[in-house]
């Protein structure tokens, strides 16, 4: 059973198990840096879910709409739950990304998102 996102927010740290859904799930603006922004006007949302006592763990959704943005990673796993994009990791590969992808991005990774149709991702870092 999935509940609320806001009612497992608020039960979260007393609950050991929740579930959410992802998709239903209503984000919070989260503004990028512009000078993040490479083209377009893309616009970031994201939710955290859960965080470690210590905050060295966080798990979330975060979505992003169309454009082409840079980013320095945290060490992180993400499952693309809608959208697509392109993310290429310098000095490294490409990814191409779509629903039910799973990707892993190492800490201090220096990356480009070009994000062709807004993705939205489950998240863990740390």
């Amino acid at each position: 059973m999935s509940l609320p996102l806001a009612y497992a927010r608020a039960y979260a740290p007393a609950m050991k198990s929740f579930s959410v859904d992802i998709a239903a799930a209503v984000l919070e603006p989260e503004p990028l840096d512009p000078g993040q922004i490479v083209s377009g006007s893309p616009e970031v949302t994201g939710k955290v879910l859960w965080r470690s006592p210590d905050g060295t763990r966080t798990r979330g959704i975060w979505q992003i709409t169309p454009g082409v943005v840079t980013d320095t990673e945290a060490d992180e796993m993400f499952v693309v739950v809608s959208g697509r994009a392109t993310v290429e990791v310098e000095g490294g590969p490409t990814l191409e990304l779509g629903p039910g992808d799973v990707c892993v991005l190492r800490e201090g990774d220096s990356t480009t998102w070009t994000v062709h149709e807004t993705l939205r991702k489950a998240y863990a870092i740390g």
